[in-house]
């Protein structure tokens, strides 16, 4: 008999849940999807899990794990086809996962962040992407001409930032950003990945991805 897949947690636009998604779909991994409505957490991702966040990513034998960059590594490790694993600039993931994260928050709900102005806090995330360029204006992608998981890792946390002002964001000067992010958007993988799916419930059928 066949042990049980993996099963996922996962909310669609979750950038964490997304760059979780993007290695175990480039490494061919199948998984059991359990799309979560955030404002109703199933109470088994609740019991696997106390902090009750996405992903979570449950295996076989029981193991939890929590964290996306740790998901993205056990899916990678166990199949690496583009060698997304090599050249890895933890560096860039520490930025984004610290100080773009926390700006890029306060930029998208600046309602809630009263102490400054939207502006203000776009400014702030503007300093990540200028890094980002300097990078991009080299090669297609962080590390080199293809895809590694530097991208993967940081490209959902650009599309979440970009949309808060689409706008602004097509005709600001980050032109290597623009082209990065659009070459995603405009992949398989991503369509891949942004697959919708139904709230999941305790007595559904299995979905896989």
């Amino acid at each position: 008999m066949n042990p049980p897949l993996p099963i996922l947690y996962s909310f669609r636009r979750c950038p964490y849940a997304m760059r979780a998604r993007l290695a175990i779909a480039k490494s061919n991994q199948t998984v059991e999807i359990r799309e979560v409505v955030l404002r109703e957490k199933p109470q088994s991702m609740i019991d696997f899990s106390p902090k009750a966040t996405v992903p979570v990513l449950v295996l076989s034998d029981g193991t939890v794990l929590e964290e996306s960059l740790e998901i993205m590594n056990w899916a990678l490790q166990k199949n690496d086809p583009d060698h997304w694993l090599q050249i890895l600039n933890k560096d860039l993931i520490q930025d984004n996962d610290t100080r773009f994260k926390i700006y890029l928050d306060k930029y998208k709900y600046f309602n809630r962040h009263p102490e400054k102005t939207q502006l203000a806090y776009r400014k702030e995330c503007e300093k990540f992407l200028v890094k980002l360029g300097y990078c991009l204006s080299k090669t297609q992608f962080l590390q080199g001409d293809h895809m590694t998981l530097v991208d993967a890792a940081l490209l959902p946390f650009i599309r979440q930032f970009a949309n808060v002002d689409i706008e602004w964001f097509e005709s600001s000067p980050y032109k290597h950003v623009n082209r990065w992010l659009h070459t995603f958007l405009q992949s398989t993988l991503f369509d891949r990945i942004m697959t919708p799916y139904d709230q999941w419930h305790a007595d559904d059928k299995q979905i896989l991805f």
